[in-house]
């Protein structure tokens, strides 16, 4: 049971972990270009029926998301480290369009490699995310990472900061061909919930803040090498830093509203 559900009754702790879950799901595959409102979003999860004229892949995203979030709470409670095959099996859930394609796998590291580009001024430059060869180097560097921060009981401060430091490093590797960012926006988020908090969601509203605060980093940390070492330098992530932060509070506001509801309950009996 995440800490966060501490103290209230079971009724109020499901509403509360489906906002959640319908808030998150809807917000990272909105990042992406997904069409779906976060009510039609909630009512494809909740009523398993289809919002007419909205694409199937928008669908099966979402509920593709939803079950990688069981995963992802699955693995908080998870004794011993949190292992790459685990990400595989969450890479799954989360890339359901189907590829028959051995260079675009699902469940397991690219073999191709990948960029993104950013712009300077008046320029458009192009930068180069990991090798496909440095991939399972580098990931062994971020799951050791990764693990550190989960053997932490980490305050609210510490948990912000672990899951910026885990979403850029992530995110500068771009481990899999596709689905980086709703994984990143996954598996970031496993110190946070198992040092008692709610997940970390970044809204649509700030995609352009998101991404260039992202691109920004990037630039600064240049392609990641095995052996360099992925940890950031805090001075580094100020942007992304203050995005995080910020995007917290709807999820935070959410779980005061619950401990609202179990409070006037108890007064009331």
């Amino acid at each position: 049971m995440p800490g966060f559900l501490n103290g209230l009754d079971p009724d109020i702790g499901r509403v509360l972990l489906a906002q959640l879950r319908n808030l998150w799901t809807h917000t990272s595959t909105a990042l992406e270009g997904n069409t779906l409102t976060l009510g039609e979003t909630a009512f494809v999860l909740e009523e398993g029926l289809t919002v007419s004229g909205k694409p199937l892949k928008d669908h099966l995203e979402v509920v593709g998301h939803a079950r990688a979030i069981d995963l992802i709470y699955d693995l908080v409670k998870k004794d011993g480290p949190v292992l790459d095959r685990d990400l595989f099996l969450l890479h799954q859930l989360v890339q359901t369009e189907i590829v028959l394609d051995v260079y675009q796998p699902v469940g397991d590291w690219k073999k191709e490699p990948n960029g993104t580009y950013r712009i300077e001024g008046d320029r458009q430059i192009f930068f180069e995310y990991a090798a496909p060869e440095d991939v399972p180097a580098l990931m062994a560097e971020w799951l050791h990472l990764l693990n550190g921060h989960l053997e932490a009981d980490l305050s609210r401060d510490a948990a912000l900061t672990a899951y910026v430091e885990l979403h850029v490093s992530f995110v500068r590797v771009h481990p899999f061909f596709d689905g980086n960012g709703r994984m990143a926006r996954l598996v970031s988020n496993l110190p946070v919930i198992r040092s008692g908090f709610p997940p970390i969601v970044i809204p649509r509203e700030q995609r352009r803040a998101y991404l260039m605060s992202l691109r920004k980093y990037d630039a600064l940390a240049g392609t990641p090498r095995p052996g360099q070492g992925l940890r950031p330098i805090s001075d580094d992530l100020h942007d992304f830093m203050a995005l995080c932060g910020e995007s917290w509070k709807e999820s935070l506001e959410l779980v005061d509203q619950a401990r609202q509801a179990q409070a006037r309950r108890v007064r009331l009996h």
